[in-house]
Formats: C-alpha cells, sequence, structure tokens
C-alpha cells in the first residue's frame, strides 16, 4: 500500500465583532490635540465583521485579504486598521508579525457604524491567541486606543458611554431587544470634514475651551435602556453632529423624513454618517422602513439588525 502525505492546515483563529450606532452623541470643541470632547453612548447591532489570522511562514510578514459586501472599497494594505491591529500587538510583544488576515464584511463601509474599529478589534484578539501572546484584556484595550477611539468599545461591544474622545468606556445596563433599520450610502462622509462643519456651525470656542455635558444629561435615555423601552429610547436619541452631516449631505434629510413617515420611533444620523438609523417597534416594522426607503430610491442599501449585540469574540480556532 502506497501511503500519502498530506500537509496539516496552518493554525488559525476567527475572531466576530459587532458593528455600532450612537445612541447619543455630544460633542464638545476641538482639543490642542486636534480631538474633540465626546460624551456618546454607544450600542453594538447584530452586523458583524470576522477576521480571521492564519500563521504564516516566517518572515512572510502581513498579508490581508477582504471578501464579502463592499468589499472593494476595502484598503488591504498597512492603512487597513485590521493590519495595523497585527502589528500593534507583534510591536507590544516582541513577536514576529507573520500572519495571513481575511476580513468577512458585514458592516457597511464608512458609514458611521465603525466597521474598520470593528476589523482592529477581531484583529487585536485572534493575534493574541494565533501567537499564544497571553495579553491582558486591559493591554488589548490599551493597544485598541491607540488604534482609534471606537476600537475599545468592539472589544467591549453591548452598549456603553464613551467619554474623552470615545474611548473611556463605562458599560450602561440594559433588558431587552431593539429593532434597528439602517439606510446606507454608497459614498461615505469624512468624519473630520463632519466635525470641521460642525466647529463652523456651532461657532465653538478657541482649541482647549469649552465642556461637552455628561451621561447624566441623557437620563431619559438611560431610564429607558434599563427599562426596554423603545418608544422612550426613541425619543431621546440624539446626534451633535447631525446638523453638520446634514448641511454637507442636504439629501439625507428626505431619508429621516421618509423613516418618520413610516413610523419610526426615533431616527438619527449615526455618527459622522452618513448611515441613517431608524428605531422600530419589530422585528417586522424595521424591514418596512428599510423597504420605504428603498421604494423611495434615497439610498444604495439598506440593512436591518438588532441590539444590543455582543463585543469581540472567538467563534473557530
Amino acid at each position: 500500500m502506497t501511503g500519502h502525505l498530506y500537509a496539516a492546515p496552518e493554525p488559525s483563529v476567527t475572531v466576530r465583532t459587532p458593528g455600532k450606532i450612537n445612541l447619543v452623541l455630544r460633542s464638545g470643541p476641538v482639543q490642542p490635540d486636534g480631538y474633540h470632547l465626546l460624551s456618546t453612548i454607544f450600542q453594538a447591532v447584530s452586523l458583524f465583521e470576522e477576521v480571521t489570522a492564519t500563521r504564516a511562514q516566517p518572515g512572510a510578514g502581513i498579508t490581508l485579504t477582504v471578501s464579502g459586501p463592499q468589499a472593494g472599497l476595502v484598503p488591504t494594505d498597512e492603512t487597513n486598521l485590521a493590519w495595523r491591529a497585527a502589528r500593534a500587538v507583534a510591536d507590544h510583544t516582541g513577536l514576529d508579525a507573520d500572519v495571513a488576515l481575511h476580513v468577512t464584511k458585514g458592516v457597511p463601509v464608512a458609514g458611521g457604524m465603525a466597521g474598520g474599529s470593528a476589523d482592529a478589534a477581531a484583529a487585536l484578539v485572534a493575534c493574541d491567541m494565533l501567537w499564544e501572546a497571553g495579553l491582558s484584556r486591559q493591554e488589548l484595550t490599551q493597544l485598541a486606543a491607540r488604534l482609534g477611539a471606537d476600537v475599545p468599545f468592539s472589544l467591549l461591544g453591548h452598549t456603553a458611554v464613551g467619554t474623552g474622545r470615545g474611548d473611556v468606556l463605562t458599560p450602561v445596563l440594559t433588558r431587552g431587544e431593539f429593532y434597528w433599520a439602517f439606510a446606507v450610502q454608497a459614498e461615505g462622509l469624512a468624519t473630520p470634514s463632519v466635525f470641521g462643519r460642525f466647529d463652523e456651525l456651532s461657532g465653538t470656542t478657541p482649541p482647549g475651551g469649552g465642556t461637552v455635558p455628561g451621561p447624566g444629561d441623557d437620563a431619559e435615555l438611560m431610564a429607558a435602556l434599563r427599562a426596554g423601552n423603545p418608544v422612550d429610547l426613541g425619543a431621546a436619541l440624539h446626534n451633535d453632529l447631525q446638523a453638520a452631516a446634514l448641511d454637507l449631505r442636504p439629501e439625507l434629510g428626505r431619508v429621516l423624513e421618509i423613516a418618520r413617515d413610516a413610523g419610526t420611533l426615533g431616527a438619527l444620523v449615526s455618527g459622522s454618517g452618513p448611515t441613517v438609523a431608524a428605531l422600530a417597534r419589530s422585528r417586522r416594522h424595521a424591514l418596512a422602513i428599510a423597504a420605504a426607503w428603498t421604494a423611495a430610491g434615497v439610498v444604495d442599501s439598506v440593512w436591518t439588525a438588532t441590539g444590543p449585540a455582543p463585543g469581540a469574540r472567538i467563534i473557530a480556532r
């Protein structure tokens, strides 16, 4: 009998992370470091990114491939946040950065829903596990904060208050499930442009001045989350950047109007936009809002999801 030799597959780890919306986003003036002081309430939603990290041959370095909706819009070089996350783990631990990363998209690209941040969080966890680096949760969170303001929340998931640049997190107790519809545009809005327009519209004080409201200013929204009350939650949604996003993209006003006509409990521009999030009474109602957007021809794609969703978690290894 002739034997056959088969090469064993290289070890790999797959991590799933959620996209997010900002239930509340309040911004203070720009600071000397170029960032704005923020107070926000994040909610993770059931649109997920998946990152698979596979051990590569010594000296291969980092490679990155992408599949899924809008994959062609995602860079596959060192500008990609997942790539930068793998490099960050390697630099922090002194390990060789030899890994093949594959991103499976499930969060709209450039829509203010933190798909890139989700990729970074997933890559941090996947590389830590693949390389058996043994990083603590605190170390992963510190690396996440260096990569971007939304990356720590992608690790945590669920619902949380974010302060500072949005990266200092306090978990929020929520009850029940909330149903969302999302109107997505193919052309994104650059976050720096939205913040710049916000500064112009609000006439904010010079860098370093001013304050930003804290979570206590959103007591009604916090109470709605604790009670699992979608009606009260919808009434309390707020985004300081919405006026700036609408000024740059006036057509988003029609998207919001259609959601209201379809009976949304509350609708707002998500983060810096241009995605519009609409809170629905039920899964069926979310589909009806999405159908109204599609029928009106005001969106490039529609998505529905529930929240809150868990943060970064290993789903295969």
